[in-house]
C-alpha cells in the first residue's frame, strides 16, 4: 500500500475536514452482502453531527444511523498527526461500545481524501479504504479489497445534505 504525500503545508492539511463541520442530513446505501458478488442495496436515512476536537487537529462527528431492522449510534473519531500530515479516523459502534475499528489512514489530494487500513472480515484478511469527496453533497464510501488493493468492493456509501441553521 502506497499513500501519496500531501503537498500542502500541515497547517492547511489539519483543516482537510472542517467542511464536515455542523449538522447534516445523511442518505446511506449499503451492499446487503460483502464480498460474495452481491448486487442488492439497502437505502435509508441518518444524520451526522460533526465538530471540531483537539484545538483543531481532530474532530468528532455523532451519528444515528437508522438501520431498518436495527437502528444505532456511532461516533467517527478523527485526529490529524502534524508530523506525518496524516489522518487517522476511528470508527465506534454503539452496538459494540467497548470496541474501536481498526484505524484507517490517509491524507486528502484536494478535493478527495483516501484512507487505507489492513483488518479482517468473517477470518478473512482485507484492506479496507475511505474516500472522502469534498463538495456541496460530500460523499464517503467504504470499499474492501482481498487482493491487496487491486480490486476494490465498495459497500457503503454515504451522502450528506448540510442542514440550514
Amino acid at each position: 500500500m502506497h499513500i501519496k504525500l500531501n503537498q500542502k503545508g500541515s497547517e492547511q492539511a489539519q483543516n482537510d475536514f472542517d467542511f464536515m463541520f455542523g449538522s447534516w442530513t445523511v442518505q446511506h446505501r449499503r451492499l446487503r452482502e460483502r464480498l460474495v458478488g452481491c448486487q442488492e442495496w439497502d437505502s435509508f436515512d441518518g444524520s451526522s453531527r460533526t465538530a471540531p476536537i483537539l484545538a483543531g487537529n481532530g474532530n468528532v462527528e455523532d451519528n444515528f444511523v437508522d438501520l431498518p431492522e436495527d437502528p444505532y449510534r456511532a461516533i467517527a473519531l478523527r485526529s490529524f498527526d502534524i508530523r506525518s500530515g496524516q489522518w487517522a479516523i476511528w470508527w465506534l459502534d454503539g452496538r459494540s461500545p467497548h470496541t474501536l475499528d481498526t484505524p484507517v489512514k490517509g491524507r486528502f489530494d484536494g478535493e478527495v481524501g483516501e484512507f487505507f487500513a489492513e483488518d479482517s472480515l468473517d477470518g478473512q484478511a482485507i484492506m479496507v479504504r475511505f474516500l472522502w469527496k469534498k463538495g456541496i453533497v460530500p460523499r464517503w464510501e467504504q470499499a474492501f479489497s482481498t487482493d491487496g488493493g487491486v480490486n476494490w468492493e465498495t459497500n457503503w456509501t454515504m451522502d450528506f445534505t448540510h442542514n440550514s441553521r
